[in-house]
């Protein structure tokens, strides 16, 4: 799945006119596919993901550790603001991408998760894409970069998930490579046969 010029919006429409041969059949065969998300695109979701992650803390953890007395301006990870912040923050993208295939700012942005290999996606493919992948690509925030860079926009957690991003509505023109055409045995009439069988006898 990789992105061409060729943009439609809304589900492809297959009602073509009937072409004359099978090599025009051949040659006009076309493919659609979801259109795969770009970077930018992306980055306003995640944006918008992590201002609703802030949102979450702030109105459910922090008024908690305000009437027990506990730190909020602690930095290390293992302090505990930090150890609950960081099971929302990945909580919230498993979740939301194994149940829904979408978070609320992809939602937002249009946006689905899909496998590359599977139908549907498995826990597998959400635990190392937005928990083991998400968690190296926030530790090296510039691996973020390769959404722009490796086929089918795959982030690093993609990569490691076999999976990608596509918008939920628009769609692009893969063109297949027409498929050869069947080979004919040469077949021998039998007179030829039995001339031939003469010619290697006499030989």
């Amino acid at each position: 799945m990789t992105n061409n010029e060729f943009v439609i919006q809304g589900q492809p429409s297959f009602e073509t006119e009937p072409p004359r041969d099978k090599v025009e059949t051949l040659l006009a065969t076309k493919h659609y596919a979801l259109k795969t998300a770009g970077f930018w695109v992306r980055f306003w979701a995640f944006l918008l993901d992590s201002l609703i992650i802030s949102a979450i803390v702030g109105i459910l953890i922090n008024p908690i550790f305000y009437l027990m007395d506990w730190s909020l301006s602690e930095t290390v990870w293992y302090a505990p603001i930090s150890i609950i912040s960081a099971i929302i923050y990945y909580g919230y993208f498993v979740l939301m991408t194994k149940f829904l295939g979408q978070t609320l700012g992809k939602m937002a942005c249009g946006l689905r998760v899909v496998s590359l290999k599977h139908d549907k996606l498995t826990w597998s493919d959400v635990l190392f894409r937005d928990w083991i992948g998400r968690f190296i690509s926030n530790i090296f925030m510039p691996l973020y970069i390769f959404v722009a860079i490796l086929p089918d926009n795959q982030g690093l957690h993609d990569f490691f998930a076999e999976t990608t991003v596509v918008h939920e509505k628009m769609y692009v023109e893969k063109k297949e490579a027409p498929k050869a055409l069947p080979i004919q045995e040469k077949v021998v009439e039998p007179e030829k046969l039995e001339q031939t069988i003469e010619e290697k006898m006499v030989d």
